[in-house]
């Protein structure tokens, strides 16, 4: 998570308009948005990977699946692989994530994605990211969620993508 990040401003479709953002600068202005992307990896086992966000970060100490902002000229599948790598090192491809559902954030679009791994791979988790990950069940990560444990953006996501999350994680276990 660098300051100098660029970012692709788009419209509420997630179209981007030409316009570019700095992530140093703040939030992206009134009435835009930036993609933010994030995987659900289900293992063969039915567990779900886990991270606990690094002390340094906004939201400290909190879980949440790993998720980033894409960057420019980005697609959200591709940012969405590319900061499960970074912050976990678990490498999946981009064309093997299915989309859970895309949540309208005040300056965001978040897009959840899934991904099925075999066995539980061990995550080599970034400590200036992420200062641990697991593998767990939804059963533990709804307890979680529903205990204050997870990072505070993570209540609207799952209220609206819970439903469809719990079927796409039962069809890939």
């Amino acid at each position: 998570m660098a300051d100098d990040e660029i970012w692709d401003v788009t419209d509420i479709h997630g179209t981007p308009t030409g316009a570019l953002h700095r992530r140093g600068d703040g939030p992206v202005p009134a009435g835009a948005f930036h993609i933010v992307a994030s995987v659900c990896v289900v293992s063969s086992t039915g567990r779900v990977l886990v991270s606990l966000r690094a002390p340094g970060k906004d939201y400290p100490l909190a879980w949440e699946f790993p998720a980033g902002s894409a960057l420019r000229a980005e697609s959200s599948r591709r940012g969405a692989s590319r900061e499960l790598e970074e912050e976990t090192g678990l490498a999946i491809a981009p064309d093997d994530l299915v989309l859970v559902g895309r949540v309208i954030e005040e300056r965001a679009l978040f897009d959840l994605w899934i991904a099925r791994v075999e066995g539980e791979p061990i995550p080599v988790p970034d400590p200036e990211e992420v200062q641990d990950a697991e593998w767990v069940t939804l059963d533990e990560v709804r307890r979680r969620w529903e205990a204050g444990m997870f990072a505070t953006p993570w209540n609207a996501r799952f209220d609206q993508l819970w439903s469809t999350l719990e079927r796409e994680v039962a069809t890939r276990s």
